[in-house]
């Protein structure tokens, strides 16, 4: 499945399945086939993305730093980070609650 999140303020925003319901459960909605993001719940839900991102980041590097305590290196980060999946929805919802327009997935 993919998501394909459309609103009158921004581009399209494509995600896969997987990544798609991660991000929605992040923002506190529940992954489905159809879906909408009202004005009134993109500050909140922003804010739960970048929450999310930033307790990634910490969380690398808090490994980082442990292993080099040990003496050893951490691999390089493999696949897309949650920051480089996340941005171009965190910037829709912005764009959108400026212009108070819906995201809309799945119509």
């Amino acid at each position: 499945m993919l998501y394909k999140f459309k609103s009158k303020a921004a581009g399209d925003v494509i995600m896969t399945g997987p990544i798609g319901d991660a991000v929605l459960r992040t923002m506190g909605k529940e992954p489905g086939a159809k879906g909408i993001v009202l004005p009134a719940d993109m500050p909140g839900a922003i804010a739960a993305l970048e929450s999310a991102v930033l307790a990634e980041e910490q969380a690398r590097q808090q490994a980082e730093a442990d292993a080099r305590a040990d003496g050893k290196t951490l691999p390089p980060r493999e696949g897309v980070s949650l920051r480089q999946r996340a941005w171009p929805l965190v910037e829709m919802m912005k764009r959108a609650h400026a212009a108070d327009e819906e995201i809309v997935w799945g119509v």
